[in-house]
């Protein structure tokens, strides 16, 4: 979803300052076509999702440029903490088509195009609002995960320049955004994993928005505009078939077998190891709730599972008070009922549920081992 330009060509850079200075007043010509591009999946994190991109081609002026509101530079002072709050900015580039199929076909990802049938004055209104998103004071933006992010923004520019919302989600409106990326992450299980349970309550509305670059394609070839489609028949530019990686570690199997050792090494260290891990994870999930911007990762109900209170009971099973950690044992086996329950209707309920027996195993065991025997006096 997010493409990170590496590499821009002096072209490339000529060719910003040129527009931002200039462009603004340049008439397209008749020839002029504009386009909705939408690349797709890679492997790297930023590009698990594809990426959605405008194209103007004008053969009259000598132009054929893509503008891309991805844009992200790993430069940035403290990047990873400004990524993870919520703070980091996005801006808008716009590059050469050459340099930009190039990069994809370089990637072997496949790109698409589909060209907006729209009146003259709209693809001149188009172009100038994509030459506005240029100039300094507006190409900077803060990138949110569903409301904001580069297909969001070309959804936008273009509903601003018909005046009207005229492109609108297609189909699935029914199903949460939770089950939508779900499917995305074929291949990258510790990903898909990390995603389903750092996530809170706000993935799992209805995704009645358009967010993801092929959601948009799809919308497209479905909307009409003006009592015509809005858009061209799509067009494949580049085709290549998505490579699942393989990996030794990054899979359901090893993932499957460190549960299984929990359970099966019927260990006090290792018991007290795994509900360590847990509630460090648990405790990163609330902090991140309080600490980020990002609204995905606030109300998120998967602490009851990942619960920070199982520091509590890891203190009390050290200094060995066995009624207290007898009763919050018994504790958080409630709380593993009650998540349990919660969790049947949602996306990732199956690629959890191992961690959920396994940590049902060790509450057992830990609360076996530490119930007295209360003597019956007749």
């Amino acid at each position: 979803m997010k493409n990170v330009i590496f590499k821009k060509t002096l072209f490339s850079l000529l060719l910003l300052l040129s527009f931002v200075g200039f462009s603004q007043s340049l008439p397209l010509s008749k020839e002029a076509k504009i386009s909705v591009i939408t690349c797709g999946l890679g492997n790297e994190t930023y590009s698990y999702f594809g990426h959605n991109a405008i194209r103007v081609a004008d053969p009259g002026n000598n132009i054929d440029v893509v503008y891309n509101y991805g844009a992200f530079d790993f430069r940035t002072q403290n990047f990873v903490a400004k990524f993870a709050k919520g703070d980091l900015d996005y801006f808008a580039v716009v590059s050469s088509f050459s340099d930009f199929i190039n990069d994809y076909n370089y990637e072997k990802r496949s790109v698409f195009e589909q060209e907006l049938i729209i009146p003259q004055d709209l693809k001149q209104k188009l172009f100038d609002n994509l030459n506005t998103s240029l100039l300094p004071e507006n190409r900077s933006y803060t990138y949110k995960f569903i409301d904001k992010n580069c297909t969001s923004m070309v959804v936008n520019v273009i509903n601003t320049s018909l005046g009207e919302n005229v492109i609108v989600k297609k189909g699935e409106t029914d199903i949460t955004y939770r089950s939508i990326l779900f499917p995305y992450f074929d291949g990258h299980f510790y990903d898909q994993l990390g995603t389903s349970i750092i996530f809170g309550t706000k993935v799992d509305q209805l995704g009645t928005k358009i967010f993801l670059p092929f959601e948009l394609k799809n919308s497209l070839e479905k909307i009409t505009y003006q009592n015509h489609s809005l858009v061209d028949k799509t067009k494949t530019l580049l085709s290549f078939k998505k490579e699942t990686p393989g990996s030794w570690w990054n899979n359901v199997y090893t993932y499957l077998f460190i549960l299984g050792f929990v359970v099966l090494a019927h260990n006090k260290i290792v018991d007290k190891i795994y509900l360590l891990i847990v509630s460090l994870i648990g405790l990163f999930f609330v902090l991140m709730g309080f600490y980020s911007f990002h609204q995905e990762l606030a109300m998120n109900y998967n602490v009851l599972l990942f619960n920070p209170l199982l520091l509590i009971l890891i203190f009390l099973s050290i200094i060995k008070n066995k009624r207290w950690t007898y009763r919050f044992a018994v504790l958080h086996l409630l709380f593993l009922i009650v998540y349990g329950i919660f969790m049947i209707n949602k996306a990732h309920f199956f690629i959890v549920l191992p961690m959920i027996i396994t940590s049902g195993f060790v509450l057992v065991r830990v609360a076996i081992r530490n119930k007295k025997r209360i003597p019956i006096i007749i």
